[in-house]
């Protein structure tokens, strides 16, 4: 049966992406397009890639214009999904790439959101452990944040398997521009970004931390505690992340190495790069793949893992893709297999 497929946002970058990927989809028809303030423009004139689409005309982003749709795909900002989402049918597959269905605290939603908690949905995230099988027929579920998607892939594996402490994490990504979303803001035109990086959210403030915590300390069965600092890197797209953890007592190299080996080495998105090679952002460019390559530094007594994602696909519009195939049954790769672009 051919899915019927809504996309909401899709005059932004998480929008535009999901449209991308649906384009190649063999089991989906692209129904409703819909945006806010660019409602009645035409898609090519937002979205100039997207030539099948091109002439295809906004609508507005409202509930009786989503629904009737197997799929419907929210890509809009924090706090703009739930009460949608509460008007679509139980039947409907509603997939959040916002933030309002991906934390499990309430305080902690709060605390960084600043509104009411919408509660929690199934974690698309299908390689963490635990995750896949909460996918499985699901009818709600929370896309995971673009920062969350490479610090939990990458230390996820050494927590399920006992090799690593659950205090002092210490995690720092490297963010292309395009994870702040196409509104216009002054530090991210062109003569501030080009030739320049920059922190931001430091000290424990940014909104991904709870949910990191959130992923890490489902791996690991306790509460993990940890130190994150987003910069923004002079690229559109893509994130490199290090990550770094210490390793327990007793703990030898090989079994270190042997836990990231064990968790990827059936997925179909997720590669331990061979030992001497290092990830890229270039190398998963447009593409649901992640990367990564882990060093143990035995003078500090820490794991330190290296990984690349692209934050719009992977970190979000493959993720979510990859989400409705596990829960709708397809095989996982449906409309993903695409690989990186090079040079």
């Amino acid at each position: 049966m051919t899915l019927r497929v809504a996309v909401s946002g899709a005059s932004g970058y998480a929008g535009g992406e999901v449209l991308r990927l649906l384009s190649s989809h063999p089991e989906v028809e692209i129904g409703s397009i819909t945006a806010h303030s660019n409602a009645g423009q035409k898609l090519g004139g937002l979205q100039p890639h997207l030539h099948a689409l091109a002439d295809r005309v906004l609508e507005p982003t409202e509930v009786e214009v989503l629904r009737g749709h197997d799929v419907v795909f929210l890509a809009l900002p924090h706090g703009a999904s739930a009460d949608i989402a509460a008007e679509l049918s139980d039947d409907t597959l509603v997939i959040d790439a916002g933030a309002d269905h991906r934390l499990e605290s309430t305080p902690m939603w709060e605390k960084f959101y600043g509104s009411p908690h919408a509660g929690t949905w199934p974690y698309g995230l299908p390689e963490l452990p635990g995750r896949r099988e909460k996918l499985v027929g699901a009818r709600r579920i929370a896309v995971p944040g673009c920062y969350p998607t490479g610090s939990l892939l990458g230390l996820a594996p050494g927590f399920d398997a006992g090799v690593l402490e659950a205090e002092d994490v210490v995690i720092v990504a490297a963010s292309g521009t395009s994870g702040a979303g196409k509104s216009l803001k002054p530090h991210l035109i062109g003569s501030e970004a080009m030739g320049n990086m920059s922190p931001y959210g430091v000290g424990g403030v940014h909104r991904h931390t709870p949910e990191i915590i959130q992923g890490l300390s489902w791996a690991a069965g306790e509460e993990v505690s940890l130190s994150f600092t987003p910069t923004l890197a002079p690229m559109p797209r893509g994130i490199l992340t290090t990550a770094t953890a210490k390793f327990k007592r007793g703990v030898s190299v090989p079994e270190i190495r042997a836990a990231w080996d064990k968790a990827y080495r059936d997925e179909q998105f997720v590669h331990l790069l061979p030992e001497g090679q290092w990830p890229s952002t270039k190398s998963v460019l447009g593409s649901n793949h992640v990367v990564m390559q882990l060093a143990v530094d035995e003078s500090s007594g820490r794991v330190v893992v290296v990984v690349a994602v692209d934050n719009l696909t992977k970190g979000t519009a493959g993720g979510a893709i990859q989400s409705m195939n596990v829960a709708l049954g397809y095989p996982e790769g449906t409309g993903l297999t695409a690989q990186g672009v090079a040079p």
